[in-house]
C-alpha cells in the first residue's frame, strides 16, 4: 500500500465522481493498485475540462478519500475504476505551491522550478509526510477546534497540560474519527452556503456569534453518504429535522418539494420556491446525490 495523488477536473474527462469512484487508463493500473488500502489525496488542475484551452481550475488539493478496489470498466476497453469510501472534503483548497515550498517533494527541481514531468502525472506516489502536511493545510481550523475543545474539557485533570504539550495523534486516525469529520463537513457546508439556510434563506446569529444555520447530509451518513460539500445543506435547525424526515426534498433542477399534507401552511409559507445555491457551481448539491434523497428518503 502506499499513498498517492489522483488528478480530476471540475468537468472531468474520465467518469469522475470524486466521492465515489475514480476512472483512468491502464496507463496509471500500477500506481492505483498500489494505493488499494491507503489514502489519496485529490488534485485539480489548471485546465477545467478537457479542452487543451480551458483555465480556471484551482491547482489546489481538495479532498482525501480511501482506496477500497479496482475494476476493468465494462465498457470501454484499457479502462478501470477505483471505487472509495471515506471522502473529505478540505475547509479550504490547499495550493500545491506555497512561496517556494512545493507541498509534494517530488514536484520540486534542484534548481527550484516546476518538475513538469513528475506535476504532469495525473496519478503519482506521495510519501506519508507529504499526505501529512497537505492534510494539516487542508483542516486547520478543525484541529485548532477539536484540540481547543480537548483543551478546556480536560484542563482541570492533573498532569493534562503536559499530555497535551506532547499530543501527537497521527493525522489519519483523527480524520476519520466521526467528531473531526462532521465538524470539517460542517465548517465546509457552512461557508459555502454563507451561513444561510439554502431554503428558507434566514441568516440567524445567536449570542455567541456562532450561525444558527446546520449542515446537513443529503444522502445520509447512515446509507454510506460521503462529507462532501455537494452531498451537503446548510439549513435551519427545523428544516434540517424535515429534510432528514423526507418531508421536504429537492428535484432535479433545484425547486424545492414538500410532502403532500404533510406539513402545516404556517411551515411551507417559510419555504422558498427554489434553493438557495453556492456561488461556486462545483460546491452545488450534486444530482446524484439528491436523486438518491428524492428516491430513497422524501415522503412526497
Amino acid at each position: 500500500m502506499t499513498k498517492a495523488v489522483f488528478t480530476t477536473k471540475v468537468d472531468p474527462t474520465y467518469d469522475d465522481l470524486p466521492e465515489e469512484r475514480y476512472h483512468f487508463p491502464r496507463t496509471y493500473l500500477r500506481q492505483v493498485e498500489a494505493a488499494v488500502g491507503d489514502w489519496i489525496i485529490y488534485y485539480e488542475p489548471r485546465r477545467v475540462s478537457g479542452d487543451l484551452s480551458s483555465r480556471g481550475g484551482r491547482q489546489a488539493y481538495f479532498a482525501t478519500a480511501k482506496v477500497d478496489r479496482v475494476e476493468p470498466d465494462p465498457v470501454r476497453a484499457d479502462h478501470f475504476y477505483a471505487f472509495l469510501s471515506g471522502y473529505l472534503e478540505f475547509e479550504r483548497p490547499v495550493s500545491f505551491k506555497e512561496g517556494d515550498h512545493y507541498l509534494e517533494q517530488a514536484l520540486a527541481r534542484a534548481d527550484g522550478k516546476t518538475n513538469k514531468g513528475a506535476f504532469g502525472r495525473a496519478v503519482r506516489f506521495i510519501p506519508d509526510a507529504d499526505y501529512d502536511l497537505i492534510l494539516q493545510a487542508g483542516f486547520v481550523r478543525t484541529i485548532g477546534e477539536i484540540s481547543n475543545s480537548v483543551l478546556q474539557t480536560n484542563k482541570d485533570l492533573p498532569g493534562f497540560a503536559e499530555e497535551q504539550l506532547s499530543y501527537d495523534r497521527p493525522i489519519v486516525e483523527r480524520m476519520i474519527s466521526r467528531p473531526f469529520r462532521e465538524m470539517a463537513f460542517a465548517v465546509g457546508v457552512k461557508k459555502a452556503y454563507a451561513n444561510t439556510c439554502a431554503m428558507t434563506g434566514f441568516s440567524i446569529i445567536n449570542g455567541g456569534g456562532r450561525a444558527e444555520v446546520q449542515a446537513a447530509h443529503i444522502r445520509p451518513v447512515a446509507h454510506h453518504g460521503p462529507d462532501s460539500i455537494r452531498n451537503g445543506l446548510a439549513l435551519s435547525g427545523t428544516i434540517h429535522w424535515m429534510f432528514d424526515r423526507g418531508l421536504v426534498s429537492i428535484d432535479e433542477n433545484y425547486s424545492i418539494l414538500v410532502a403532500r399534507d404533510r406539513l402545516p401552511d404556517t411551515v411551507t409559507r417559510m419555504l422558498r420556491n427554489e434553493l438557495l445555491l453556492p456561488d461556486r457551481p462545483d460546491q452545488r448539491p450534486h444530482a446524484h446525490f439528491l436523486r438518491y434523497h428524492r428516491e430513497r428518503i422524501f415522503k412526497g
